[in-house]
């Protein structure tokens, strides 16, 4: 994690924030202005947002970039924006003049505009409440169609993954992914691995099934998406179907699955579907003992992630910086 502050902080990014006069994210804001991580952006009334930084106590918002909603020099034009990017699906200039006013649209709209690199949301929001202007304005990179949810795991024993990393997904979005989008997801999570990580994914497509000792549709679908995934990205290591042992101990895999380039060493592990995926994340994280960072939301030409309406200050931080690398790798992807 701190490696991914440090990142951040070499390279800083305009990250937008539009809960700006929530408690936890001003006073995340307050931190990270003070460590250097991001040029931090917070919507919301300037006089509110002045008044409850000074009541914190926060000394550091006065170098936050604070933008009134309702009353901003580019408010004409990120409404003209909006109805450009909607008229096809119904938009009018007069529902995207009271929409701009909105600081989950607001938000998006700056990052479509080129005005900010990234956006944090959640803390009092619903997830499909920041998602949808996200998906309506940002949408998603190219060559992939679904949003997904990586979990970054650090494990106590280094002995797995990478050096004790694990991304796993998905772990948030897509109930039951087609043959297609669960190959779109581990695209996507190799791209989590590299860009956070730094370093060079191992796929493992998971299953209940290695290598055909089971028969099933649902064994079908993760080796079809393993050959779907190979067909778009055919420098990447990646390899199923492979159940969880097969794929994290050399042991095993030296059994179930001999010369495989990923089993036993895997650092990606991709879920048959959400229902795996959520309950595998938070067996390892309560039994394990693991650290799980997320969900990072993967898919999107610009970064938009959504915080549980739980979290602490430490979670807005730790989110920004990662939401700034994501916004790093984008760009240098391009």
């Amino acid at each position: 994690m701190q490696d991914i502050i440090e990142r951040a902080k070499a390279n800083k990014q305009r990250i937008v924030l539009p809960e700006g006069t929530e408690e936890r994210t001003l006073k995340a804001a307050d931190r990270l202005i003070a460590d250097g991580v991001a040029s931090i952006i917070l919507i919301g009334k300037p006089s509110e947002i002045n008044s409850l930084a000074n009541s914190y106590g926060l000394k550091n918002i006065a170098d936050a970039t604070l933008i009134d909603p309702a009353d901003h020099p580019k408010k004409q034009a990120y409404a003209d924006l909006l109805f450009q990017l909607r008229q096809a699906k119904g938009m009018t200039p007069e529902k995207a003049a009271a929409l701009v006013e909105d600081p989950l649209f607001l938000a998006c709209l700056m990052i479509k505009a080129g005005d900010a690199d990234g956006e944090i949301a959640g803390a009092r929001n619903t997830t499909g409440n920041v998602l949808r202007p996200a998906l309506q304005i940002i949408k998603t990179v190219p060559g992939i169609s679904c949003v997904s949810g990586a979990f970054l795991m650090f494990l106590k024993d280094g002995k797995y993954g990478e050096d004790g990393i694990l991304v796993f997904a998905d772990c948030a979005v897509l109930p039951v992914p087609t043959a297609s989008e669960l190959a779109q997801i581990a695209i996507s999570t190799a791209h989590t691995m590299r860009t956070l990580v730094g370093a060079e994914p191992r796929v493992a497509m998971l299953s209940f099934s290695t290598k055909g000792s089971a028969s099933h549709e649902m064994v079908d679908k993760v080796a079809e998406a393993t050959k779907i995934a190979r067909e778009m990205e055919p420098s990447l290591t990646i390899d199923g179907e492979l159940q969880a042992d097969a794929a994290l101990v050399e042991s095993v895999a030296l059994k179930k699955a001999p010369g495989s380039p990923v089993a036993g060493k895997a650092n990606v592990l991709v879920f048959p579907t959400l229902e795996a995926g959520n309950i595998g994340y938070k067996l390892v994280q309560r039994l394990a003992g693991a650290e799980a960072i997320g969900p990072i939301l993967q898919g999107m030409a610009a970064p938009v992630n959504d915080l549980s309406r739980g979290c602490s200050v430490d979670d807005v931080y730790k989110m920004v910086a990662i939401a700034s690398n994501q916004a790093i790798g984008l760009k240098n992807k391009k």
